[in-house]
């Protein structure tokens, strides 16, 4: 069991994809601090009677409806049963995890007011993973998916314990807790603000991350099947342009093929190679300047507070913020943009599939079947790769853009952030199958070269792991198994290229 994470001040993305694969996640002593003294702020502006959003008004476009203090508890439970519209399938466990995660850090800012014990049951589904039923459809924001999840702490809607399905009621009963009863502004807070978004957007960086480290590995597989012309990835050629991301491809480029006798014998042969192999660390390094980026707009998130109103003050002098802080506009606009990278990635990956299958172009044998005439090879795998491609430029439109109007005109502009990091996530989930081709294609590759020359110690390292999962393709079984299961091996962490560099 990993150590757990103690949340202080505010978790970064990095942390929110940890606790979304099981790192355990506490509160810090000045976290529950933060949090006792919100409340406390919430406890004042209730007894003071002063006006506020979703305290003791109505929500939405009924903000100015004011709510008698007999009717608060009532408040809070109907925003958690009239949010809960959530539709289609539900999300994975990962992606539940990191949006209670990331729920559980907006609090622990100590400006939304729900009282600790809201805290410490989120604290207790991830705890004994106990996973909320969460559709994935149904939200322009946020407010859904929370929802689903604040059922599940009211005793209602449904769960997974130890991946068992059961009721909510039944999930709290295993876990000895007694389910909530709501008080005031804490059925808005558990569904307000921006952790759906921020959760899911860390699970899309953490899996990007991996993406791209494998993505270099496989690209240099196949530039080496190719005999490309490797003085492109020098150090002074590809520091021409300033880019921490392609200086960082070029370098691992150069590792990956340091040694290849292949590419030694092919030297000098061309005096240019074809963009989708010359220009890998100039795409791939484009690509994670772009991921750098999302990781800041996302750590930003993650430090700001995102529930609203947002409560400050004393005791005696309680205010409640009631501004736009829970608009994501920022998440929007950057999960599309890395959406659009994802996908560009994996167009890349696609072309230099057809490259390898092509025997005009690649000097292997057709499709790189094993069997000239009767056997197909890796032909319709690449039309599956294609299928991917179309499929992620449809997916690549920008959901920002979408727009709408809801909350009888009182919500006008919506960002659809949470749309967004799940149609980034579809589009990853393409890109992975779509590399996982080219991984397959370029170690079938390697064993239809006919001089014999001696591979690269780090791409040799590579093709031997995938062999060690997978046999030569000869047509002899559903090539889709295969795919499926160099998918897996991208999913695991890619090979370790420091002691390589080093040495």
């Amino acid at each position: 069991m990993p150590q757990p994470i103690i949340l202080e001040g505010s978790l970064t993305w990095r942390q929110v994809s940890e606790v979304a694969e099981g790192t355990p996640l506490a509160l810090g002593a000045q976290a529950q601090s933060r949090i006792r003294a919100a409340r406390a702020l919430v406890e004042s502006i209730v007894a003071k009677g002063v006006r506020a959003y979703g305290v003791n008004t109505g929500v939405g476009a009924l903000c100015d409806v004011v709510i008698p203090q007999s009717k608060l508890e009532q408040l809070s439970r109907n925003i958690v049963m009239s949010h809960a519209v959530g539709l289609g399938p539900p999300l994975e466990a990962p992606a539940v995890r990191a949006i209670i995660a990331a729920a559980i850090n907006n609090f622990a800012h100590g400006l939304s007011g729900v009282r600790p014990a809201v805290v410490e049951r989120l604290l207790a589904l991830l705890e004994h993973d106990c996973i909320p039923e969460v559709p994935s459809q149904g939200s322009v924001g946020y407010l859904t998916h929370m929802a689903h999840i604040a059922l599940v702490l009211l005793g209602s809607g449904r769960a997974r314990l130890l991946d068992r399905p059961m009721s909510g009621a039944e999930a709290l009963e295993a876990m000895h807790l007694a389910p909530l009863v709501l008080a005031s502004k804490e059925g808005l807070s558990l569904v307000n603000g921006t952790p759906c978004a921020t959760g899911l957007a860390a699970i899309a960086l953490a899996r990007t991350q991996r993406l791209l480290d494998w993505a270099d590995v496989v690209a240099a597989m196949t530039f080496e099947n190719l005999r490309g012309q490797i003085a492109v990835f020098d150090a002074d050629a590809v520091g021409l342009r300033v880019s921490a991301g392609v200086a960082e491809v070029g370098e691992r480029l150069r590792v990956l093929l340091s040694g290849s006798g292949i590419l030694r014998e092919s030297a000098g042969r061309r005096t240019q190679d074809p963009l989708s192999l010359r220009a890998v660390p100039q795409v791939h390094g484009a690509v994670r300047d772009l991921h750098a980026h999302a990781g800041r707009v996302v750590d930003d998130e993650l430090e700001s507070v995102t529930d609203n109103p947002a409560v400050v003050g004393t005791a005696h002098e309680p205010r409640a913020l009631s501004g736009a802080q829970a608009v994501g506009a920022a998440l929007g606009l950057t999960v599309d943009s890395l959406a659009v990278a994802a996908a560009e990635l994996a167009a890349m990956s696609e072309r230099r599939v057809d490259r390898l299958v092509n025997p005009l172009l690649s000097g292997l044998p057709a499709f790189l079947a094993t069997d000239d005439g009767t056997g197909s090879g890796f032909m319709i795998a690449q039309y599956a790769a294609v299928s991917l491609v179309a499929d992620n430029r449809r997916l690549a439109a920008p959901a920002s853009l979408d727009g709408g109007v809801t909350s009888g005109l009182q919500e006008d502009h919506l960002s659809h952030a949470t749309p967004g990091a799940l149609k980034l996530l579809q589009i990853i989930d393409n890109a992975e199958s779509i590399v996982a081709i080219e991984l397959l294609a370029a170690a079938q590759a390697y064993e239809l070269q006919r001089d014999g020359r001696v591979r690269a110690a780090q791409t040799d390292a590579v093709y031997r792991r995938v062999r060690g999962l997978v046999p030569q393709f000869r047509d002899d079984r559903p090539l889709s198994a295969d795919i499926r299961t160099a998918r897996e091996l991208l999913r695991r962490p890619p090979p370790d290229l420091s002691a390589a560099a080093e040495a």
